[in-house]
Parts: structure tokens; sequence; C-alpha cells
């Protein structure tokens, strides 16, 4: 019973987890003016890849594999938001918040997926996905510490530009 759900949840999670990387792996490399917020992405890159590791042994054991659109689509909505937010001359505040509210998105995504594959019978992978959890508040956490930081870098960085 709810195996339907629990695939489709899972692959969700999958492709949500997929857009976060292609955000953080599209933004790392132009915070070399913030080292404190490239610090947090360089750290928690490998984490999410951990994840969708996590995620991909799930889909496995059901026969499954991340769902191919899904995943395209997403991957291509955090190159876009990364893009679009980079346009804009508070880019890196605009991804900074962006960033953190998709930190508790991903959390509520796995607390959800986990009530989810309990109800189908899979409550073994639910300690992969409370490690998720546990490193997703680690850096909602650690971009929390540093909004301050880079608001005022980002001030330091732009008051010769008017």
């Amino acid at each position: 019973m709810y195996a339907k759900q629990y695939r489709d949840a899972l692959k969700s999670t999958r492709a949500l987890e997929e857009q976060g990387l292609t955000q953080m792996k599209s933004q790392v490399s132009s915070l070399a003016d913030y080292p404190k917020y490239q610090a947090v992405l360089n750290k928690h890159i490998p984490a999410t890849e951990a994840q969708i590791g996590r995620l991909d042994t799930a889909l496995a054991e059901l026969d499954e594999g991340a769902s191919g659109l899904k995943e395209a689509v997403t991957k291509a909505a955090g190159a876009i938001g990364a893009a679009v937010h980079g346009t804009s001359g508070d880019a890196v505040l605009k991804n900074l918040f962006a960033g953190y509210a998709f930190q508790y998105d991903q959390i509520a995504a796995y607390r959800s997926l986990i009530v989810i594959a309990k109800a189908a019978g899979h409550e073994a992978a639910s300690t992969a996905f409370e490690k998720s959890i546990t490193e997703e508040k680690e850096a909602a956490e650690e971009i929390d510490g540093i909004i301050e930081t880079v608001t005022q870098r980002y001030l330091e960085l732009s008051k010769d530009k008017g």
C-alpha cells in the first residue's frame, strides 16, 4: 500500500535535490568575494550529492530510476533561477535568501518522505532520510549564521558603485 506515493515522493525529493545542487554549483565559482558563503556551499555540495545517493538507493530498492523528465525540468529551473538572480546587482543576497529558504523546503520534503516511507512499509529507509534532514538543518544554520556577514560584505563591495 502507498507504493506509488512512496516512489513519487522519492523522485520528487531527488529532483528537488538536483535543483539545489545545480544552483549551488552555478553560484560557488562567483563567490570569491564572499568566502564564508562560498565555504558553506562547498561544504554542502558533497552532502547534497550523498543525499541524492541515498535517494537513488531507495529508488533502486524499488527497481526505479529517477524520473528523467522531472529531473531535467528541476535542474533547468535551478540553473534559470541562479541565472536570473545573477543578472541583478544584489544577486548574492537573492541567492543567499533563496538558498536559506530552499533548505527548509528540503527539510519539509524529507519529513514528508519519512511519513510516506513508513506508510509504504519502507521504514528502514527513514534512517537515511533522517540523516539528510540533519544535513539540511546544519546547512540552514550555517546560512543563518552568515546572513549579516554576507550583507555587510555586499555593502562594502557595492559602496563605490553608487
